[in-house]
């Protein structure tokens, strides 16, 4: 079974304290799903294209368990927490 990844490029960031507080509930939320961290911002160079000042990769044990977790109530709460000051773009893609 193909791996499931969540890939999140984000554009704006106007609350830290924010994000902060949505990742702190996220990441337990994304982790009783089986979600791995594999990038999580930190340092950057953008080659091509448009710049996005942070980035953050999940791996699940599935594309279907990515999308049960992003679809979930604890994660939706979790989200409410940042998405009128965050404005990003999410996709989940299945892996090879």
């Amino acid at each position: 079974m193909a791996k499931g990844y969540w890939i999140a490029l984000y554009k704006k960031i106007e609350s830290k304290e924010n994000l902060g507080n949505y990742a702190s509930k996220a990441t337990a939320t994304i982790k009783s799903f089986g979600g791995s961290p594999l990038v999580r911002g930190g340092k950057y160079k953008c080659l091509e294209g448009n710049e996005f000042p942070r980035t953050v990769i999940w791996e699940f044990p599935s594309y279907e368990i990515a999308e049960k977790c992003h679809k979930s109530n604890e994660y939706q709460e979790a989200w409410s927490l940042a998405k009128d000051t965050t404005e990003r773009h999410l996709q989940i893609v299945e892996g090879v």
